[in-house]
């Protein structure tokens, strides 16, 4: 069960990239208050470390995020910036500084949301362009159609879908190959281990996992609710309020004494059971600050035996962890199974 990841190589979007990614959300907005000089101190030591992944998203600080990746990437050199696969995702119009959200997938505005990227990024074409919501409105078939004339134009060099269902990635990899599909998974969200990951990997489709670390939960840092953020949208989440949250954290206290025990620190941990489980998948933690950085890539050399794997598995078994991922506001465009 247990594959090495010494070499920590995932094939996606046409390129070979390691396993460990970077996502960018939580510097624009999500978890309390950002700083850029800091953003991108942050991403000058991820791609110091090795890290050539960056995932972003228009509706991400109302383009403030994909803004702040430009400012990056112009600060690279030519030969630099060509390693680094950018991608980002569509879909979601939403008032910014709010968490309610409009999805539109019609051909005009992806059409206009693609060229505003570009612009916000700086650059020519976009290396792994996402479907970041769904509206079931607009057929797959539709929607496919129109991110190939994308890529046929070379706007767009890959194409990705998020939170969908196996249904409708099948549908959109008739019309055109899939390059990945992105969902949350992690020890304590493994709802895509029922069709979605055995399905990406029958088709030849990357996964990548976004939270990999249950929203920072895993990682044995996180402080009370009561005393994140104002701003921080984790006050809201089923999973870290009431009695579901007392729950999840007293999970996350046993995850770890695990690592403890296997001398590993618990986020690393948790990002190394994604790998040793999964070959086809990569996982894009977020972080703010350098502080973690070393240590979540760091996960990309860690291989689990089959009894490490095991005790995971049983202790964040389906249906430990307590209460709904998100709120209802925030299943809105989500095509995958609740939980």
């Amino acid at each position: 069960m247990s594959q090495t990841a010494k070499e920590a190589l995932r094939r996606l979007a046409g390129q070979q990239v390691s396993a460990i990614g970077l996502g960018l959300m939580g510097m624009s907005e999500f978890y309390g208050a950002h700083d850029d000089a800091e953003s991108l101190a942050t991403l000058h030591a991820a791609f110091e470390l090795g890290v050539r992944h960056l995932d972003t998203a228009d509706t991400y600080g109302a383009g403030h995020n994909e803004q702040l990746l430009g400012r990056f990437l112009a600060e690279l050199g030519p030969n630099q910036r060509a390693e680094v696969l950018v991608a980002t995702k569509f879909g979601i119009d939403r008032p910014a500084g709010t968490y309610e959200r409009r999805i539109d997938n019609s051909p005009a505005y992806i059409r206009a949301a693609c060229e505003a990227s570009l612009k916000r990024l700086g650059l020519e074409q976009i290396g792994l362009y996402y479907v970041h919501r769904r509206d079931p409105a607009v057929p797959i078939e539709l929607l496919m159609e129109t991110l190939v004339a994308l890529k046929t134009e070379g706007k767009i060099a890959a194409i990705g879908l998020s939170e969908v269902s196996v249904e409708t990635l099948r549908r959109a990899h008739a019309v055109h190959p899939v390059a990945a599909v992105q969902s949350e998974y992690s020890l304590w969200e493994r709802g895509a281990e029922l069709e979605m990951l055995p399905a990406t990997a029958a088709l030849g489709v990357a996964f990548v996992a976004y939270s990999p670390l249950g929203r920072a939960l895993l990682s044995a840092a996180l402080p009370a609710t009561q005393d994140l953020a104002p701003d921080d949208f984790r006050r809201m989440l089923p999973r870290f309020n009431g009695a579901a949250g007392e729950h999840n954290r007293a999970l996350a206290a046993r995850l770890a004494q695990l690592a403890e025990a296997w001398s590993l620190p618990p986020s690393q941990l948790a990002l190394a059971w994604i790998l040793n489980k999964q070959p086809h998948a990569l996982v894009i933690p977020g972080t703010r600050r350098q502080t973690h950085l070393g240590s979540n890539w760091a996960a990309g050399q860690v291989e689990l035996n089959a009894v490490q794997v095991a005790a995971l598995d049983a202790l964040f078994a389906p249906g430990v962890v307590a209460g709904e991922r998100y709120t209802e506001g925030g299943w809105v465009g989500i095509e995958s199974a609740r939980g």
